[in-house]
This record gives structure tokens, C-alpha cells and sequence, in this order.
């Protein structure tokens, strides 16, 4: 909408020519999106307080964690309201890319919104039965993959793209890339939803990850600089920077209130949201691989969950009595059990995402 101002503006006044700047309007995006976390944040916790929305914790995790039973959730809301907003405020409502990953984060936010609703408000402990929740994860996946391969001018979108050299891709086909972006941001929602454990656990690495990801959407926008790096020209990508901006100053708003001892919480419906905004974004660029990496704390909390529950039901099944191969998934809590303070682990889950995403920036070059 601002856009649309400026430009109409800058018939007249060319100064405001500077706003069709995609650096500038996501630099813009950040600062607003982290503006309206910070004062709307303490309205948000109060109504979530208000209405009794808040977490219960599970008996069988760490018993530090008790004492935060009954802190407001449903936090994600906060994110989501900030992210629409600015992006409406300083997107190009005409792009596709735009509005595709728009629509798969409020998605999903709905998705998380209203398991964690059950939760909380109906004090039903399993919220949203699995199946229901992953059905309409695979909808909204599927739907996304499907505008994704056939609405949009994605080039290369039937080959999968190897990171750290210059010509090594392998052809999928079209329903390959189908396949390939349903599991990318289906799995990444999740992955995010499983390391949301711990305060300020997950948005860190999310705001990380994203603002990351802004260089490479700006780079695929751009022939010029997609050509001399040696990626993918993906016409239109560089708008999806500010949508990043968006997220990445919302985060940081939110981590305001979610930082040790957490005020709020994120709950599914920011957890399962971002990620699979991540998702869609590392598609929409061609850079599932990297994405692998730079979240490679989603990926390993996530694995961590599925070996810890595949051994469980093997050993069940061979001895008779289910084993461990961790004292506590997932991975977070795990450290906790062998000693290690809350804030111990979340702040070097940090050290090791910002490690991750630098040695994933890396990739831009090493070709």
C-alpha cells in the first residue's frame, strides 16, 4: 500500500523514487514489523492472560520447566498480525511469490492456531488429532507446490540444484518438484514446531535463517548478480525480502518478550507458520540444500524425535521393553538432562545456527 503511495508520489517528487528500492523497503519492513511487535506485544500478552490461554506443560519433561505452566502461548499471533501487516504495507501486492508465501504462512498459522486453541481454551492435552493436522498440512503444502510449478516462472524447477558447484543439478520433473516442495515445507513447519521447546529456542535460529535468506532471494531477483554467482534467475524473487524483513523484525520483537524467563510463548501457531514460510521460501529460490544446513538445528532437534521414537518401538517390540537412545527428546531436552541450564542450551543453539548460516552464505561463492 505504501508502495503504491510512493510511486504515485514520485510522478511528482522523484525523491520517493528510492522507495522502489527492494533494500530499502525491506531494511523498512524489519524496522516496522519490529515497531509493531514491540507495542502491540504487551496488549497481546495481556488478552492471552485474560482468557486463561496458557501452556500446560507435560509431567514427564524437565521439572524446571513446571514452574512455567500457565505462561500465556498462542504468542505466534503477535508474529503473524506483524508479518500481514508490513508486508502489505511495503510489498508489491502484484507478485506471486509474494502472495504465495503469504498465504502458506497464515496457513499454517491457522493450522497451529486452532490445535493450540483446543489445547488451551477446550483442555483437550492433544489438540488437533495428528492426522487432521498433518491433512491439512499436505492441502496447503500440496496447493503451494502445485501454484509453485505451474503458475509461476521458477526456472529449473525440474531440477534440484547441488550447492558448492558450478553445474551439478539432477533433473526431477515437474512432479518431482511437486514432491520435492511438498516435503520442504511440510517438513520444515514441523521441524520448527519440535525445536519450539525452550524460551527464545526457535525464533532465534527462524530469524537467522530468514534474514539469510533475504540475500539469496535478493541475488535470485537479480539477472545480473544471479548470473555472476552462478544462481538461479528466478523474475520477482527479490520482493520476497521483504516479506524476510518482515519476519525477521517481527522475530526479534517477539524474542523481547520470549527471552528467558518467557512472557509468552510462540505455540504452533507461530511455530508451524514460520516454518513453513522458511520452506517456501528456500523453494520459490532453489535453495532447498541450503536450507538443509543453515537449519540444521531444526534438522538434527528433528531427527533427534524420530531415531528416540523408531528405537523405542524397535526395542519394545524385539525385547519387550522399550529403550532410549537419548535421556529426553528432543535434543533440547536432552542437554538439560546432563546438566545443562536452559539458557546454556538456547544460547549455544545460537552460536551453532549463526555458524550454520554463515558457512550457508558461503555457498553464494563457493561454486
Amino acid at each position: 500500500m505504501l508502495l503504491l503511495l510512493t510511486q504515485w508520489l514520485a510522478q511528482d517528487v522523484r525523491a520517493f523514487n528510492v522507495f522502489n528500492y527492494i533494500t530499502l523497503r525491506t531494511v523498512l519492513a524489519a524496522m516496522t514489523a519490529l515497531f509493531i511487535s514491540l507495542m502491540a506485544g504487551p496488549g497481546v500478552i495481556r488478552w492471552l492472560a485474560a482468557k486463561k490461554i496458557g501452556q500446560a506443560v507435560r509431567t514427564d519433561g524437565p521439572q524446571t520447566h513446571l514452574v512455567k505452566s500457565g505462561t500465556p502461548t498462542m504468542g505466534g499471533v503477535l508474529i503473524l498480525i506483524a508479518i500481514g501487516i508490513t508486508t502489505l504495507l511495503w510489498g508489491d501486492l502484484t507478485n506471486r511469490y509474494v502472495w504465495t508465501v503469504l498465504v502458506v504462512t497464515l496457513g499454517f498459522g491457522i493450522i497451529g492456531w486452532y490445535d493450540d486453541w483446543k489445547k488451551v481454551v477446550y483442555r483437550d492435552p492433544n489438540g488437533l488429532a495428528s492426522r487432521w493436522k498433518f491433512f491439512w498440512q499436505s492441502v496447503l503444502g500440496l496447493g503451494a507446490a502445485l501454484f509453485l510449478a505451474f503458475s509461476t516462472n521458477i526456472p529449473a524447477q525440474t531440477e534440484f540444484i547441488v550447492p558448492f558447484f558450478k553445474s551439478v543439478a539432477y533433473p526431477l520433473g515437474i512432479w518431482g518438484f511437486v514432491v520435492l516442495t511438498y516435503f520442504v515445507i511440510v517438513g520444515t513447519s514441523n521441524a520448527v514446531n519440535l525445536t519450539d521447546g525452550l524460551d527464545g529456542l526457535a525464533i532465534m535460529p527462524t530469524v537467522m535463517v530468514a534474514s539469510a535468506f533475504t540475500v539469496f532471494a535478493y541475488v535470485a531477483g537479480h539477472a545480473v548478480y544471479a548470473k555472476y554467482l552462478l544462481v538461479p534467475y528466478v523474475p520477482g524473487a527479490g520482493e520476497i525480502c521483504i516479506l524476510l524483513g518482515a519476519l525477521a523484525g517481527a522475530g526479534l520483537g517477539f524474542l523481547w518478550f520470549n527471552a528467558y524467563p518467557a512472557e509468552v510463548f510462540m505455540g504452533d501457531v507461530g511455530a508451524l507458520a514460520l516454518g513453513a514460510a522458511l520452506g517456501c521460501v528456500a523453494v520459490i529460490v532453489r535453495q532447498e540444500i541450503v536450507l538443509f544446513i543453515m537449519g540444521g538445528v531444526f534438522v538434527v532437534e528433528t531427527l533427534s524425535v524420530m531415531l528416540q521414537v523408531g528405537y523405542f518401538k524397535y526395542t519394545k517390540k524385539r525385547f519387550g521393553e522399550g529403550r532410549r537412545i537419548l535421556r529426553m527428546a528432543p535434543l533440547h531436552h536432552h542437554f538439560e538432562q546432563t546438566g545443562w541450564k536452559e539458557t546454556q542450551v538456547v544460547v549455544r543453539f545460537w552460536i551453532i545456527t549463526l555458524f550454520l548460516v554463515l558457512f550457508g552464505l558461503t555457498t553464494l561463492k563457493l561454486r
